[in-house]
């Protein structure tokens, strides 16, 4: 069967890894992961997030920044019109939903901050730090795949960075909606790999920096 997308060009060409890659991680926080909360109960989330502390690990041996951000609110005077109930209930600032997983945080490491819209980039400091460092890559984790992962993974390349989502280390509560999100992500905007590659193109980073 011909594919209509395939026909028009989608997914023509890859976009290519970079030179000066960072890792960002999405909403990786106790409210998506930890059981005790209304939306941490996914074992898809669990998985990815497991599968992303070992992506973290090998960035951090290659000196590649990572940039971890949470999402929440101060009161229902600042949260957006979500039509998620337990945002509006477990979301707020002082919630331990706001903290961020201990199995891929390092706080001697990592750039952290708190975000309140679905993009890792809206209205945040995360383009003065990859700015700073002059990065040119993202290499994409986090939950959830169909909404604040693909939203990042869509500003990221609206601000002209080469864009890479990471498909195990990315969760969502469905997989047909983690699928469908990735397949249509990867025809328009960003390549979307495993980790163990992933992890191949770090050793790279770290053997041109160390030479």
């Amino acid at each position: 069967m011909t594919d209509a997308f395939e026909t028009a060009t989608y997914g023509g060409r890859d976009v290519g890894y970079g030179e000066r890659p960072a890792v960002l991680v999405v909403d990786f926080q106790r409210g998506f992961t930890d059981p005790a909360f209304t939306m941490g109960k996914s074992p898809r989330i669990h998985a990815a997030r497991d599968q992303t502390a070992e992506l973290l690990q090998a960035a951090r041996k290659a000196n590649i920044p990572v940039a971890s951000c949470t999402v929440g609110w101060q009161s229902n005077k600042d949260i957006q019109y979500w039509k998620v109930d337990a945002l509006h209930e477990e979301f707020f600032i002082g919630s331990e939903a706001l903290e961020i997983d201990p199995l891929i945080h390092d706080a001697d490491y990592d750039f952290t901050f708190l975000k309140s819209a679905p993009s890792m980039f809206f209205q945040t400091p995360i383009t003065s730090f990859l700015t700073k460092r002059g990065v040119d890559t993202a290499i994409i984790t986090g939950c959830v795949t169909s909404g604040c992962v693909r939203a990042t993974a869509i500003d990221s390349f609206s601000y002209g960075y080469r864009t890479v989502l990471v498909d195990d280390c990315c969760g969502d509560p469905a997989q047909d909606s983690h699928e469908a999100n990735l397949r249509d992500i990867d025809r328009r905007y960003a390549d979307v790999r495993q980790s163990r590659e992933v992890m191949s193109y770090f050793e790279t980073v770290r053997g041109r920096n160390d030479g």
